[in-house]
């Protein structure tokens, strides 16, 4: 006996059931998860790497030659493609669809560890990361200021904005836009140098030397053990300016000179490679990710919420706003499935109004459409779907399925019941 059978027989079993689906249906809605697109990982693999001021030859050859020659090695690789940029490389490689992406990224580290002995020593170490559509950023802010100069707003962002966004419930992560970081400027007067028989690679090697803090040690005696710190680092301009130069070409110093003597230090920020606009105005921008699996709407919303409250705290002449919002299409995309949803149920139950005149007909034809949907919901939340734009098109163009089926199969039970049948007879057939 099949499921339509038993619910024909037992009509209180089928209004359970049907109450069962639509309420833990839209319980199961509410609790997936929404974004833009879905979260999969695609088969391949990204390994970034920064080596400063090395020209795209450099990196190609030094760089992306002895990665590639590791990397091939792994079992599944499909396909390489490799970028040189001044100052960086990006090697992408794609796998076979039945390769394991975890496995791929673990053993494609491990190859890179066995390959760093071939790579230029004061390189940074390369970044290995998944392609993974739901990391986009979901928002972007700008906060740009009137009053402020580029380092101090900065500053500010970096040190009173940033750490208070990603406090929000379901932010992964918040990076910065154009930001710049803060640096000491030394410039290094040839003259001086010449005069006092220095190079500019005496003055590095008196940075390196004098500007750190090294561990010191212990103190103790027979009763109390005390840790010794040595304050070696500068921390301000003036106490920079008078780091002593203690070795001439390789050899000691014994005149006494210092920093001050042959260059001038200022406080400023590092090349600037890249800027960042908003309405004209020079701006730092906030790009928010959200954890994977998380709702991107509540997230904006908690930001937009975030930034209302942090709005009433700003310093005069400093402003933020929001530059960029995915969610926005996210919410007409629901909006649209709801409308739709409601919109076909009501025309339907015009439709069966108007040809077959029964009014028990037309509820059973608004019951079944929200069944069949929110009931999708219960199977989409279980196996770890989300509410993205490919699953609210399946649901979108199911709706069209369900409407035909509803109208055809109340039709054809109207037909039946016209020949003379009973209704639970005129039902089964």
């Amino acid at each position: 006996m099949s499921l339509s059978d038993i619910s024909i027989r037992k009509p209180v079993f089928a209004w359970m059931l049907m109450a069962f689906l639509i309420i833990f249906g839209y319980l199961s809605m509410r609790k997936m998860g929404v974004s833009q697109l879905p979260d999969v990982d695609f088969p391949m693999v990204n390994v970034s790497v920064a080596y400063e001021g090395a020209a795209p030859e450099v990196m190609e050859l030094d760089v992306i030659d002895p990665i590639e020659s590791a990397v091939l090695s792994v079992e599944g690789v499909k396909s390489m493609t490799s970028q040189a940029r001044l100052g960086s490389a990006n090697i992408s490689v794609e796998f076979n669809l039945d390769k394991n992406i975890d496995v791929a990224v673990s053993e494609v580290e491990a190859k890179i560890n066995q390959a760093q002995r071939f790579l230029p020593d004061d390189i940074d170490p390369p970044t290995i990361s998944k392609v993974n559509p739901d990391d986009r950023p979901i928002m972007w802010l700008a906060v740009t200021s009137d009053t402020m100069a580029p380092k101090e707003l900065m500053s500010y962002v970096r040190d009173n904005l940033k750490d208070r966004f990603q406090t929000v419930s379901g932010v992964a992560d918040v990076f910065l836009g154009g930001y710049v970081e803060p640096n000491l400027r030394v410039w290094v007067d040839n003259d001086k140098l010449n005069r006092l028989q220095l190079s500019v690679s005496d003055v590095v090697s008196a940075i390196q030397a004098e500007h750190k803090e090294s561990p010191s040690g212990f103190i103790e005696d027979s009763t109390r053990e005390r840790n010794v710190r040595t304050l070696g680092e500068a921390t301000s301009v003036e106490e920079f300016s008078k780091l002593p130069i203690i070795r001439r070409g390789g050899a000691p110093n014994y005149v006494p000179l210092f920093l001050g003597d042959v260059v001038k230090v200022e406080e400023g920020l590092a090349d600037v490679r890249r800027i960042s606009r908003a309405m004209g105005k020079t701006a730092v921008g906030l790009g928010v990710r959200k954890q994977r699996g998380s709702n991107s709407v509540d997230v904006a919303t908690g930001i937009k919420a975030k930034m209302a409250e942090i709005n009433k705290q700003l310093p005069a002449g400093l402003n933020i706003g929001v530059n960029f919002d995915s969610t926005t299409f996210i919410e007409e995309s629901i909006h649209e499935l709801s409308f739709t949803m409601i919109m076909s149920a009501v025309l339907t139950a015009i439709v069966c109004w108007l040809f077959l005149g029964s009014f028990a007909a037309t509820i059973n034809v608004i019951l079944a459409i929200p069944t069949s949907i929110l009931g999708s919901f219960i199977i989409l939340n279980a196996l770890g779907f989300t509410l993205n734009t490919f699953t609210l098109l399946g649901l979108s163009l199911s709706i069209g399925i369900v409407v035909d089926d509803a109208i055809m199969v109340l039709e054809n039970i109207y037909r039946h019941h016209e020949m003379g049948k009973d209704k639970v007879r005129a039902s089964m057939d």
